[in-house]
Order: structure tokens, then C-alpha cells, then sequence
């Protein structure tokens, strides 16, 4: 009976061949163009293949809902960031409305500052107002305390209490005078003094004489204990004299300035405060005090720095919403931070040391960030959430933030913690300024994925997610489009214009760069920097235009100055010490086909790969794995082809092998399921004892019926194996086997592709481990006929053949040991018995 996990016969009946040149290389015609050269092409107002995500962008920049702020998906080079400003510009709804910000001094607490919001255009207006009014009043004030009225009705206020101090004590004079006293003028007022004659008087002449003095004095002390109140009252009718003056000077200026604000309550209030601070503190305008308005920001209360409108955030009348791009994300750069300057061992601030951050400078607007460095920054990404759950942005000061953070999740925050204590500092307390934008983060994918699975906020926050495309179609249309981007990049980067061949050579480079013959990346640095160094080669040329031959050769010295560890390996595998062979025939030895990474440079290595069988109990041991050599996903290839095996060979029978598979020369780690087919291949080899080709590698990944699966890195694969071949010389029964279904993935060097032209190379595609067998041993395969039976010779009836002779040698190796095993059962109760008895 047929087993199911064998392919129809049919389909397996004859040995597939190898690959036609053209199948190996997809050009780009030249024809599809339109023009001689991209100087004709006009800019391109579309980003091609990104639909999906300009879709996402659109969404996300109308939905006015909170939370539903955007995260940018792609890969570094994709031009995301191009991408989303170059929207931004020019889709960007105009429904979002950036206003004026500025910070007042608060006269009731300067320590807490007012925020005002203003129409674009107002706060410009307001502060240049503010410092129109206050130049106003440094001449206004002085010059009305300078008039002659002031300095007459000043001489006649103190004049009346001169006079009242005077008329005082004339008439205790008058009266002391009638007693034979005098009075004395002295620090404290007066004194009285008697007369010479006053001790030859008798005792009771003296006695009289004495209660009249001090009937007096007491008359004089309560006239000087009236000269403090006195003199308060004069200096209140001087500070009345004084309001009313300023109020004269500075009341209709200030009134006219309220008039031209009175839409706008908060600063009409302000503008209240700052007359009645005015009123009380006039001295300030006097010249005296210039030498303090030198220093705006140290002392607030004695200079005319507290009437200054600190603009933090201004704009045009009519400006479309603000796109701010934060390149350094820091908390400071974002919140915005409250500087301070040294006085007397302390550090000390004002309002108008406020310095506005990137969401003050983005609100009503955009605000464009890198999410990879928002998290790198410490606490920023914490204060961004924090801002936009409270939809207010609050300016802090680094102390204040360091206490948010809780010293046992970040333990560098109590270092920082104590550092910030050595300083004295007067902080601030801004009023929080409402919060209305749009965030557009721009990441990696990983960022987005593991945000949203260990933050619980980020999916409140972030609800939209554009993701780009890595790839495009490609399609006779989009290859007209992807030609017009060439052009356009070209042309923003001022480079020649290229030819129409020369456009047809980077679509095909941007297919392999891709590796899918299918395809076009939208990776679009990397083709930006083809273009930059082929027009660096044009212009050492000094041709006019980039050519496919300048296009050539910056892929060509590209690659030669990366590619100096493939050189090396090459040159290792040519003196035999990596040994690999490219002839005749062995069995329990292939070569399979590895990618090594460095940097951004890929290429192609061959591996030996050798197998082992002898009698056991059906276990398959992967060398690498056994040394921690072998990735996760290359171990389970290994156990994937472990139950290929059973599956087809050993359904009736035990699998009776102990085999072992290996890299030779590995020292590195391997990771991956491509060399699962090779393996199988190998260890099939072995069992059957069937040799394999050496003229031939092979790459692929196996499931657990046989099917060749498709595979990453096709094209350097079989590129690092012609090389191995090439530099000992074709000979036509070269080749490697590939998948079938990456024959679609085929963008093979121009050497490759004119060697398998003249037919000394040669590339298969394979469906099943059963094309692989055959094409590697050169017997067929074998496929069971209607009893159930592989075809006698074929490497399937081997194999089975050879499980079955392992099956009876280990059933033979098997028997003494079940009967040892039952004598051991038999005798247990005897013993049993025995030991009862001898107890």
C-alpha cells in the first residue's frame, strides 16, 4: 500500500533540470521609460508602494479623539522620516489651531507664573506693547516726579508738619518760660532745663518749682511720642501724593493698553496687577535703579524685569500648524526647563528665565520623534505619558522629576537624587499650559511590538499605527513609478540626471538588495547611496549623465570594500584548510550553503556537512546542538527531519539507527533551518551507503513530508559556492540546488548568470528531498508502487532495505536482554520469600 507522505509518481518520474539564464536575472527594460534622461521627469507628489500607511498617517492626523496619536513602523533607511514630514506638509488638515503662549509675572506669588494663551500673532504684539509701556513709563514717572508741582505740593506737606512741630513746641516754651524754665531742642525733641537761680531758692520755693517741671516735661514727652505718628502721616500723604501722581502718569497708559486687550480677561487681570505694582513701587522707574535693570532675572522685586511678557511660544497670524522635529528628546527638550543663574551661592530664577520645549514649540501642531531615542533618554519617555494622560504640559525642575521615579526600579535616580541637593536653588512653579497635538513616533517594528506588550499605556496613547512597506511590487507600473523616485532622488540630492538604462540597473539592483526578483525595496538609503557614488563616478569621468556602467561600478567598489572576509574565507577553502570538495563522489558528506553577515554585507559560504550511522535506538544527535553550536531554529530542522524519517521509512518497523550530523568546521555558532534538506540528503547518504556528488550543494528547509521550503539569502548562497568552484575551474557538473519556490527570489551576479549561459554552471530547482536525492547521487529516487514497494536500486528501496537489516541486528542485540530482564522478574519473589523466612 502506497504511504501518503510519498508524492504522486507521476510528478516524480523524471529528474528535474536545471534553470535557463534567463530564470536567474530579471531585467529591466529600458523601453518601459518614457524618457532619455530623469532631467525630464518632474517631482513626484507621491510616495510610492506606501498607501497602507499614508492611509494610517491620514487617520491618525484627523482623528481628533485623545489617544490617537501615531507610531511609524519601518526600517532604518526607509526614509520614514521624509516620509511623514513630506506628508505632514502637504496633507496636514488645518483643523489644528497653534496659539501664543507667554508667561507673566504673578505680583500675588512671583514664584507661581501665569500662562496666557493668545491668538498667533498676539503674544508678539503683547510683549512688544509690555516693553512699549514700560519705556513709556521709565519717562513718564520720573519726569512727573521731577515737576514743579510735585516738588511744591511735597515742600508743603512737609512744610505743615514742620509747622505743627514747630507751633508745638513754641507754645510748651511759652509755658515753661512763665514757670522760669527753658527748653532745650535735643536728639530725642527737648529738654527742660531750670534757671541759675533755681538752687539758691528755698526748699519749698524748690518744691513748687520742681512739680511745675515736671508737669511740663510731662506735656513735652507727649508731644514727642506724637512725632512718629506725625511723621507716618506725613509719609502717607506723601505715598497718596505719589499714587495719584504715577496714577496721572501711567494710569491712562496702562487703561489704553487694557481697551486694546480687553477680549483677553487673564491679561486684562494682569494688566490690573501690574498698575497697582506700579503704583506702589514708582521709585523703581527712577534712574537710580538702572544698574538693576541691568541684570533681568536676579531680582525681580527691585528691577522692571517682572513687567517683561516672557513670549515662550509666538507665531504668525494665519501660520498653518506648527511640524516640530525633536532630534535630542531629552526631558528638558521636550517639557521645556527654568534656567538659573548664580547670586550669593544660590541659584535663582524668574518667569523670564522659562525656555519653552519641543511640545510647547509643537502645540496646536505636530510633534515628530525618534521613539528608539525618547526611550534612551532617562524619564522622558515617562514625562511624555505623563504630559499627554494630563493633557497639559508642566514644566519641572530635574529634582522634582528624580522624585517622581521610584529609587528601587531605577537605582542611578538616588546617585542623581544627591547630587541635586548640594545645590541651593529657588525653583519655580510655571501654571501648566493645555495640551493639544499630535505625537508621530517613528520607530522599529520591535519598539512597537514590545511597547505595546510591556507598556500598558503606550496602546492608550499610541492607537495608530502606519506601518511602511519593506516592499513593492514589481509591476510594469510601479517600475515606471519607482524610475520617476530615481529621478527624484537624484535630483534632491543634485546629482546628473541618469540615463534610462541606467535607471533600468538600479530597479534590477534594488531587486537584489531586496533578494526577491519580484520585488523593489523601499529601503530607499541604500539606494540613495548607489545613486551618490554613481554619480560620483560620472562625475570623475566628467560625463553629463549617470550611465548603467557608473551604476556598475559604485556596486562594484561597494562590494570590493566590504567584501574582504569573503576573500579570505575563499582563499582558506582554495589551500585546503577549510576543506571542501567540488569533485567526485562520498558518502555521508554534501555540501551545504550558509550566509554570513557583516555589517551590511551578505554573502555566501559552502559548509561540509558529513553524517555517521550504526545500530541504535532511533536517535538522531545534532552535533551542533549537543555543543550549544546549533540556534534554536536549527535544532528544530534537525527534529523536523528526524520525524521525516520515521514517517516514511519506519512506519512498520523500529527505527534501529544512531546517527549523527555536524558542520565540519564550525566554530561558530549555526542558526537557521536552510541545511535541513542537505542534512536529510547526508543522512539518508549514509543509511543507503549511497555516495553524493560533490559537484553539488544544496540549500532548503524540509517539513515533516519531504517538501522543499523556501529559504533567505538564495542569491549569495549560490553565489559563495560558484566562487569555491570558479577559482578551481568549471567543468559544467557544478551546480547547486534551491528551492523551487525561490526560483522567484533569482537576482544572480552577471558572472553566474553568462557561466550557466555557456553551460559550465548549473542551478535545479527541487520540489521534495526525492529531487534533491536524485540529482545528488545520480540514481533515482524511487517513489512506491501499488503494493507498496520503492523500484529495486532506487535510494528509497536502499534505505528501507538497510533500516530493516538495523531493525533485525538490534532485535537480535535485544533478545538476551528481555530474557535476563524476565529471569530478574521470576527470581524477585523467591528472594522475597527468603529474606520473610529469614527474618
Amino acid at each position: 500500500m502506497a504511504n501518503s507522505n510519498d508524492t504522486d509518481s507521476s510528478s516524480r518520474s523524471r529528474t528535474p533540470g536545471p534553470l535557463s539564464p534567463e530564470a536567474l536575472y530579471k531585467r529591466c527594460d529600458p523601453g518601459l521609460f518614457e524618457f532619455d534622461t530623469t532631467a525630464e521627469l518632474e517631482d513626484l507628489d507621491v510616495t510610492v508602494g506606501q498607501t497602507r500607511a499614508l492611509a494610517a498617517l491620514d487617520f491618525g492626523v484627523r482623528m481628533r479623539a485623545h489617544g490617537y496619536n501615531l507610531f511609524v513602523l519601518g526600517r532604518t533607511g526607509s526614509q520614514r522620516h521624509r516620509i511623514v514630514a513630506e506628508y505632514l506638509k502637504t496633507h496636514a488638515p488645518d483643523t489644528m489651531t497653534p496659539w501664543d503662549w507667554c508667561y507673566l509675572n504673578n505680583f500675588d506669588d512671583d514664584r507661581k507664573p501665569v500662562a496666557v494663551r493668545l491668538p498667533a500673532g498676539r503674544g508678539t504684539a503683547l510683549r512688544r506693547d509690555m516693553a512699549h509701556l514700560i519705556d513709556e513709563l521709565r519717562g513718564a514717572i520720573p519726569a512727573a516726579f521731577d515737576s514743579d508741582q510735585h516738588r511744591t505740593a511735597l515742600a508743603e506737606i512737609n512744610q505743615e508738619f514742620e509747622d505743627r512741630h514747630r507751633a508745638a513746641i513754641e507754645k510748651i516754651q511759652d509755658e515753661a518760660k512763665q514757670h522760669d524754665l527753658s527748653v532745650v531742642s535735643t536728639p530725642q525733641g527737648g529738654e527742660l532745663i531750670p534757671d541759675e537761680e533755681f538752687e539758691r531758692l528755698p526748699a519749698e520755693e524748690k518744691k513748687r518749682r520742681t512739680e511745675d517741671m515736671e508737669r511740663m516735661s510731662e506735656k513735652l514727652r507727649q508731644h514727642i511720642e506724637q512725632l512718629p505718628q506725625w511723621n507716618k502721616e506725613r509719609r502717607d500723604r506723601i505715598k497718596t501724593l505719589h499714587r495719584e501722581l504715577t496714577d496721572s502718569a501711567a494710569g491712562k497708559l496702562i487703561d489704553q493698553l487694557k481697551t486694546r486687550y480687553a477680549e483677553f480677561p487673564k491679561v486684562v487681570a494682569y494688566l490690573d496687577a501690574l498698575k497697582e505694582d506700579v503704583l506702589a513701587n514708582a521709585k523703581d522707574f527712577h534712574p537710580r535703579d538702572e544698574q538693576a535693570m541691568v541684570l533681568p532675572g536676579i531680582t525681580p522685586q527691585t528691577s522692571l524685569a517682572r513687567y517683561e511678557v516672557n513670549l515662550l511660544v509666538g507665531h504668525e497670524s494665519e501660520e498653518p500648524p506648527p511640524i516640530i522635529y525633536e532630534n535630542n528628546p531629552s526631558v528638558q527638550n521636550l517639557l521645556g526647563r527654568v534656567e538659573h543663574v548664580a547670586q550669593f551661592g544660590a541659584l535663582v530664577t524668574n518667569f523670564t528665565m522659562i525656555l519653552p520645549g519641543a511640545l510647547h514649540k509643537a502645540n496646536g501642531g505636530y510633534l515628530i520623534l525618534d521613539a528608539e531615542r525618547l526611550l534612551m533618554e532617562p524619564l522622558a519617555w515617562s514625562a511624555l505619558k505623563r504630559a499627554l494622560q494630563a493633557r497639559e504640559i508642566k514644566i519641572e525642575s530635574l529634582g522634582q522629576l528624580i522624585r517622581r521615579c521610584d529609587q528601587a526600579r531605577q537605582p542611578a535616580v538616588g546617585e542623581a537624587q544627591q547630587l541635586m541637593s548640594l545645590v541651593s536653588t529657588v525653583s519655580l512653579e510655571p501654571e501648566p499650559i493645555p495640551l493639544d497635538l499630535k505625537i508621530i513616533l517613528i520607530g522599529e517594528r520591535m519598539i512597537y511590538y514590545l511597547l505595546s506588550e510591556y507598556d500598558s499605556d503606550f496602546s492608550e496613547l499610541f492607537k495608530v499605527a502606519a506601518d511602511l512597506e519593506n516592499r513593492l511590487d514589481r509591476t510594469p507600473e510601479n517600475t515606471k513609478l519607482y524610475g520617476h523616485l530615481i529621478g527624484n532622488l537624484a535630483r534632491r540630492e543634485k546629482l546628473p540626471p541618469l540615463s534610462r538604462k541606467a535607471v533600468a540597473r538600479v530597479i534590477e539592483h534594488s531587486a537584489r538588495l531586496l533578494g526577491d526578483a519580484e520585488k523593489l525595496t523601499t529601503r530607499l538609503r541604500d539606494v540613495s547611496d548607489l545613486l551618490r557614488e554613481a554619480g560620483f563616478w560620472a562625475r570623475e569621468e566628467n560625463a553629463a549623465t549617470i550611465e548603467a556602467e557608473h551604476v556598475q561600478q559604485a556596486i562594484d567598489a561597494h562590494i570590493h570594500r566590504l567584501d574582504r572576509m569573503r576573500s579570505e574565507i575563499q582563499e582558506e577553502i582554495q589551500r585546503n584548510d577549510i576543506l571542501i570538495d567540488t569533485d567526485g563522489a562520498k558518502v555521508g558528506q554534501i555540501n551545504g550553503l550558509s550566509v554570513l553577515g557583516v555589517g551590511d554585507f551578505s554573502f555566501g559560504q559552502p559548509s561540509r556537512i558529513t553524517s555517521s550511522v550504526r545500530v541504535g535506538d532511533g536517535t538522531i544527535v545534532d552535533i551542533e546542538r549537543e555543543t550549544e553550536l546549533g540556534g534554536a531554529i536549527h535544532s528544530k530542522g534537525v527534529l523536523i527531519l528526524s520525524s521525516y524519517l520515521r514517517s516514511k521509512y519506519a512506519t512498520t518497523i523500529p527505527l534501529s539507527i544512531s546517527a549523527s550530523l555536524v558542520f565540519e568546521q564550525s566554530y561558530g555558532g549555526v542558526e537557521g533551518d536552510s541545511a535541513s534538506v542537505a542534512e536529510t540528503c547526508v543522512l539518508l547518504s549514509a543509511i543507503a551507503e549511497v555516495p553524493i556528488k560533490q559537484a553539488l550543494a544544496v540549500t532548503g528547509s524540509v517539513n515533516q513530508h519531504g517538501r522543499v521550503q523556501v529559504i533567505g539569502g538564495v542569491n549569495e548562497k549560490i553565489e559563495g559556492f560558484f566562487d569555491t568552484c570558479n577559482a578551481r575551474g568549471l567543468t559544467g557538473e557544478q551546480g547547486v540546488l534551491i528551492p523551487q519556490d525561490n526560483v522567484q527570489h533569482l537576482m544572480l551576479r552577471h558572472d553566474v548568470v553568462a557561466a550557466v549561459r555557456a553551460g559550465r554552471f548549473n542551478i535545479y530547482p527541487i520540489a521534495t528531498v526525492d529531487d534533491a536525492l536524485t540529482l545528488l547521487t545520480g540514481v533515482a529516487a524511487g517513489t512506491r508502487d501499488e503494493h507498496g514497494e520503492y523500484p529495486d536500486g532506487t535510494v528509497n528501496h536502499r534505505v528501507e532495505e538497510q533500516l530493516r537489516k538495523l531493525a533485525k541486528v538490534r532485535q537480535k542485540f535485544d533478545m538476551p536482554i528481555r530474557k535476563k530482564k524476565k529471569r530478574k522478574k521470576h527470581s524477585k519473589p523467591a528472594s522475597a520469600d527468603d529474606d520473610r523466612g529469614s527474618a
